[in-house]
């Protein structure tokens, strides 16, 4: 007789919390999707995780008490105190199964490298590098204080400030008017004056705002605007800095760098950050898919800490489901 026993895995990010239900064979049973998880960026975290999980759960036909273990990496769980509101986006009345909370990096990589060594760069909404390596040392930039600055609304404020410095030339005037009309202004005079004055006064908005347009700079810089260009480069520097950082720990000659995020797999950065890899210190460096997205990445994760077998049956039994499409 099959288990009624099911496993959760849970991606919750700065901007969406994805929930996966999958039984003990890797068979996904539900997917769910709310928004963010992050009390930072939305007051309404524990309720978005919460009801992810509950809806995951009433789509699966399942019942809380059916859930063996959950997986959960949250965006924002830099350090033990972060726990006092991590732990409770999770807490459900009947869900009294053992729940891991990790950083959403963690689940990220699990799912990219499925528990194997190698290098993640997560550039998107955040921004973060971190290995693994042979040993099962978990490793971060942030560790060592080092951080590419290389997330969405980073690129865009980077961009504006360079135009309203002047540095532009002629093959920046599609980026500049895309500016202003997002902006809704209608010279540069006016946004340098919305600037001033600090774009809008709500941080939260703001940056939202700003990393909306980060795709017009990625786009600027694979249709040659030189400022885009150099905004870019910028970013992808210190991407191959925080590589190279963690890749000296690996006692492999060659090391799999795998890319998960808006940016890092725009066409301009994608391209550029594997052809400044192979020039590359340290050790060579193997540029690889993600073999499942990081929400199925919560579930291996559940599963390793249970001591579930993770087989190539249920790697691919995973990887059938349209939810795993990355």
């Amino acid at each position: 007789m099959l288990s009624e026993d099911v496993i959760i895995g849970i991606d919750g990010g700065g901007t969406r919390t994805r929930v996966m239900v999958c039984d003990l064979l890797g068979n996904v049973l539900a997917y769910c999707e709310k928004g963010s998880a992050s009390v930072y960026r939305d007051r309404n975290a524990s309720h978005n995780v919460q009801g992810a999980i509950a809806e995951a759960l009433e789509l699966a036909g399942k019942e809380r008490h059916h859930v063996r273990g959950v997986g959960a990496g949250i965006a924002g769980y830099d350090s033990e105190s972060d726990l006092e509101w991590i732990v409770p986006l999770t807490e459900l009345p009947g869900l009294a199964c053992p729940k891991w909370h990790v950083n959403d990096a963690i689940v990220a990589h699990y799912g990219a490298h499925l528990a194997n060594p190698g290098i993640i760069v997560i550039s998107g909404t955040g921004s973060i590098v971190v290995g693994i390596n042979e040993n099962g040392q978990y490793l971060r930039n942030y560790d060592f204080h080092h951080y590419a600055a290389s997330a969405a609304r980073f690129i865009a404020y980077d961009a504006v400030f360079e135009v309203l410095a002047g540095n532009t030339d002629e093959t920046d005037e599609s980026l500049v008017q895309s500016m202003l009309r997002h902006w809704g202004v209608q010279s540069l005079s006016d946004l340098f004056e919305l600037a001033r004055q600090g774009f809008t006064e709500e941080r939260q908005q703001r940056d939202k705002l700003f990393g909306r347009f980060a795709p017009t700079v990625t786009e600027a810089a694979e249709h040659g605007s030189s400022l885009a260009i150099k905004v870019c480069n910028r970013a992808i520097s210190q991407i191959k800095v925080g590589i190279e950082l963690l890749a000296a720990s690996f006692a492999n000659d060659t090391v799999d760098v795998a890319f998960i995020g808006s940016v890092i797999n725009s066409a301009y950065f994608a391209r550029t950050v594997s052809e400044t890899l192979l020039q590359g210190n340290n050790r060579r460096y193997n540029v690889v898919q993600p073999k499942l997205p990081p929400v199925a990445g919560g579930v291996l994760y559940a599963m390793n800490r249970l001591t579930l077998p993770i087989t190539d049956g249920i790697v691919s039994n995973i990887q059938k489901s349209r939810y795993s499409r990355l």
